[in-house]
């Protein structure tokens, strides 16, 4: 059975695993992330799982609460408004004519 897998000890892993990823790097940068892998004693696609998985955990994601506060403020002006038509027809205008104030 483990004769068709990359490494033996990846079969546990690859029965749950559905994609793959392919990443081109220089040769260089190439050699550099296989001797942190081996340094680790991980296979290059295990090292890189890895440092994705730890990347992800540390993403930062923009908390909602600026946006909603800044809508919720815009909410309480009073801005100019007009015909949908009329507006529609000035933007028009505007792109047929750009010099046109």
């Amino acid at each position: 059975m483990g004769r068709w897998l990359t490494h033996g000890n990846e079969s546990h892993s690859l029965i749950v695993m559905t994609r793959r990823l392919q990443v081109l790097f220089e040769d260089d940068e190439l050699a550099e992330i296989q001797r942190l892998a081996k340094r680790q004693r991980k296979t290059t696609a295990a090292w890189v799982r890895d440092v994705l998985r730890a990347a992800r955990a540390t993403e930062a994601y923009p908390e909602p609460e600026p946006k909603l506060r800044a809508v919720r403020e815009a909410l309480t002006h009073a801005y100019p408004i007009g015909d949908i038509d009329e507006i529609l027809a000035d933007i028009r205008r505007g792109y047929a004519d750009p010099h046109a104030g």
